[in-house]
């Protein structure tokens, strides 16, 4: 007698790439539609800031005098400034794996960019504004080390690259503490509902966690004065500013 043949297992469902989240696929229409004038707000606000940058910021009178303490180092930055975004939208955004979780990580990824960018056009408007020399202006301005100032007036006469003097004039308030306080400010408040860490249940593990987006964004902050790129009022006006604005 023949054996019988081997036993077939059932053939795998097929597996559809990057197919939308039902929340999404659903509602998704519903909800841009809702929220279609915010985001217009939203491109608005990105093409102000877009524009304060692109303008040239008042420069302020830079006498030979004030060099001494504008002598520091020119370095680079510690904490890039595209690495910023990236570590405010990163935690609620492995949020939605959840299918539970997406209208609130949705909402809070809209809420946020909207805290970020007008924090961005009053940062950069103030900016724009003072002019406040940055302590490594003199590099900026003498990159060859060389200083030439106005023979009457003895105001500096920059020979350095348009670009790099134009940014030079830009260090209050600090954008990068700013920006970091508005958006991890944000996730701090935005953790204590997701662990509900105010439940008087005594928690302390809890209050850790949400008082580490507010550490990152003080060591930001510090890192900022340690690069030599703001004064450390500058740094405590952007935290302020980025706190609660």
């Amino acid at each position: 007698m023949p054996p019988p043949p081997p036993a077939t297992s059932p053939a795998p469902a097929a597996i559809r790439l990057g197919a939308p989240h039902p929340y999404l696929r659903t509602h998704g229409t519903k909800v841009a539609r809702l929220h279609l004038l915010d985001w217009i707000v939203l491109a608005l606000l990105v093409a102000i800031d877009a524009g304060l940058n692109l303008i040239e910021p008042f420069h302020r009178f830079v006498g030979e005098d004030m060099m001494i303490s504008l002598r520091y180092p020119l370095k680079r930055n510690t904490v890039p400034i595209w690495a910023v975004p990236v570590r405010l939208h990163l935690p609620p955004f492995l949020d939605f794996r959840k299918k539970k979780t997406v209208p609130d990580s949705a909402m809070f990824q809209f809420w946020l960019l909207f805290s970020v960018l007008i924090t961005a056009v009053l940062t950069d408007a103030i900016k724009d504004g003072v002019g406040r020399p940055r302590p490594n202006f003199f590099w900026r301005c003498f990159p060859d080390g060389i200083p030439k100032y106005n023979n009457i007036t003895r105001g500096v006469i920059c020979h350095g690259d348009k670009s790099v003097i134009k940014e030079g004039h830009k260090s209050f308030p600090s954008g990068h503490t700013s920006w970091s306080f508005a958006g991890l400010g944000f996730l701090s408040w935005y953790l204590a509902g997701k662990i509900k860490a105010f439940d008087r249940g005594g928690h302390v593990a809890k209050l850790c966690i949400v008082v580490l987006p507010l550490l990152i964004a003080a060591m930001v902050g510090v890192s900022r004065v340690d690069d030599y790129w703001h004064h450390w009022q500058d740094v405590f006006t952007g935290g302020i500013l980025g706190r609660f604005a």
